[in-house]
């Protein structure tokens, strides 16, 4: 029975080498053009068997197999995996999860594991940069089970040391594992193959892994159909000479020049023609080719391509592709129900655009993951419109546009000039967060600088010892700041809740200062009090507090002492006043 290639898709957390992975197997250097050398669209390279043969070499011996090569996607991140659907679950077939050796399981791997169980795609694991081990002694190209029996004894027990941390790893997430060549069942353990993007060793060992579990255990879903070509939309880009283009997968079927087809977008499907089908040369990038495509009347599953139609207005990354007998075909209600974006959105919070489906989903995602509410999403330019829009609601934390890949128009420059709107741009996702987050953090210490400003903030004192300079009019003290802070103008309370005076002013040395924070020692003048008589060595005071200013205190940036020394404050008001601070 003839069967198609399976694909592959790559996952793993960010720096743990996916792409320089595919560089080794396809001989290129995509990872080195890259934002920050991260992916940030998704590639596809196939690879031919004649190809896998050739690298795998004495460890495939005279061994043939039906599969006809793989079909690797690279993607930026596990978010881009959910995002490419097909036959309603995972574009993939078989799945590569790359972990580095010396860091291990990190969130994104964990993210990917359960994604992979979710979709139950089977998946192998790349144990990568053996090469960082101290002492390994490396070798372009060479099998892993070659390049173990040349390294020294010290140098494998510090491999094995490692390899058997990340299996421990993997038990604790319930995914039983072991080094590939020590399975007996491939039913009941992943398969752990140490490699090195970086040398290309191991990376024989890795396709062999592949092509053989693809041909033992997925060969009735491998079976080539005949049927209307379907595929999933990877990216939708401008080409010099062809105009608008989509880099697709072809996962079934087959796809003719002029076929007509239906176009995921926002909307309805767009109906139209196949005017022209690209095909990538093999082993080269669709994304970052480095040869010339080649122009083909017909593609079989699966494959890689970039297509160009008569009309893509409004079709989006990420969307299905279907070949279908016209508008009145049945198939295209189900597209339609594929095509749509669910991304949860609150009442109030901050505006999400990028560049394609997979890239809002991904930023969408990681927004989640920081607790970062949205209230609104997009996908292209950040326009006029978008500023307008984010300026009408919330408040200025939220009146906030992040944008994954997305540009703003020079109209949207020129409307930010009179709107209170923060925009952020970035091509790489973690980045554009870490930079919300950051600006985030600075404009609320800046607010709660601004609201302690307003009103006395908890803060309280103790006297010291032998440091009553003058008992009254005013009385001159020196005191320890136990907690908060304490400004010119604050009115003063005892423990008991008696009135004690207000802070006339605060020296430090011979230096007139605005305030006194926790742990400073300072002298303080203070109105309407008499040492000895209100007030004494080693009492404790408070800063008076408004009952009404309680409620907004709360919601600032306090410590646990300024926290601690509010509660005490308002356990003694309550003595008097039971509703104080409601």
């Amino acid at each position: 029975m003839a069967i198609r290639q399976p694909v592959v898709s790559v996952l793993g957390h960010v720096d743990h080498g996916k792409t320089k992975l595919l560089d080794s197997i396809r001989g290129t250097s995509v990872v080195s053009r890259e934002a920050g050398a991260i992916t940030q669209h998704i590639g596809a390279t196939e690879v031919p068997i004649e190809h896998i043969y050739k690298v795998c070499g004495d460890l495939i011996g005279k061994r043939r197999f039906n599969v006809p090569g793989l079909l690797f996607i690279d993607t930026p991140g596990h978010h881009s995996f959910i995002t490419l659907r097909a036959r309603g679950g995972s574009l993939a077939d078989l799945a590569v999860l790359v972990i580095d050796i010396r860091e291990g399981l990190k969130p994104q791997t964990v993210e990917s594991i359960k994604i992979l169980r979710q979709y139950k795609t089977p998946f192998i694991i790349a144990m990568n940069k053996i090469d960082t081990i101290q002492g390994w002694m490396p070798e372009k190209g060479r099998p892993f089970v070659a390049a173990e029996k040349e390294q020294q004894e010290h140098t494998m027990e510090a491999f094995n040391e490692r390899m058997y941390h990340i299996i421990s790893l993997l038990a604790s997430e319930g995914v039983p594992a072991d080094r590939y060549d020590r399975i007996d069942d491939f039913t009941k353990a992943v398969a752990l193959v140490p490699v090195s993007a970086k040398e290309g060793e191991g990376i024989p060992d890795l396709l062999l892994m592949l092509v053989g579990l693809a041909q033992r255990f997925l060969e009735t879903q491998l079976s080539n159909e005949e049927g209307p070509g379907k595929g999933t939309i990877l990216e939708v880009k401008e080409e010099k000479g062809l105009g608008q283009t989509l880099d697709m997968i072809l996962y079934s079927g087959i796809l003719r020049r002029g076929d007509t087809v239906a176009l995921g977008t926002h909307g309805a499907p767009l109906i139209t023609k196949v005017k022209a089908i690209l095909k990538p040369k093999p082993l080269d990038e669709i994304r970052d080719p480095r040869d010339r495509f080649d122009s083909v009347k017909e593609l079989y599953a699966a494959a890689g391509v970039k297509i160009s139609c008569q009309n893509m207005d409004g079709v989006i990354a990420g969307a299905p592709l279907m070949v279908v007998s016209g508008p009145g075909d049945p198939a295209l209600s189900e597209m339609k129900e594929e095509s749509h974006v669910r991304i949860e959105t609150e009442d109030v919070g901050v505006m999400i655009k990028a560049d394609a489906i997979g890239s809002l989903e991904a930023l969408a995602f990681e927004a989640k993951a920081s607790s970062i509410p949205i209230r609104k999403y997009g996908i292209g330019e950040i326009s006029r419109r978008d500023i307008v829009d984010a300026a009408a609601v919330g408040t200025k934390l939220t009146k906030v546009i992040l944008g994954f890949n997305a540009e703003l128009s020079k109209d949207a420059a020129t409307e930010m000039e009179t709107q209170p709107v923060k925009v952020f741009t970035n091509r790489v996702v973690y980045r554009l967060i870490e930079e919300y987050q950051q600006w985030l953090d600075e404009t609320k210490k800046k607010q709660d600088a601004e609201k302690r400003a307003e009103f006395a903030f908890p803060a309280k004192f103790t006297i010291l010892p032998n440091c009553v300079f003058h008992a009254a009019k005013p009385a001159i003290v020196g005191v320890r700041v136990l907690a908060g802070r304490i400004r010119p103008g604050q009115r003063l309370i005892m423990q008991d809740g008696r009135s004690a005076g207000k802070i006339r002013s605060i020296r430090s040395g011979e230096e007139v200062i605005k305030e006194a924070i926790q742990g400073q020692e300072v002298a303080v003048a203070i109105d309407d009090i008499t040492i000895g008589r209100q007030a004494d060595v080693g009492d404790v005071m408070y800063a008076d507090l408004l009952g009404s200013a309680v409620r907004e205190m709360s919601k600032t940036d306090m410590t646990d002492d300024e926290r601690m020394t509010l509660d005490e404050v308002t356990a003694i008001k309550r003595k008097e006043e039971p509703f104080w601070g409601m």
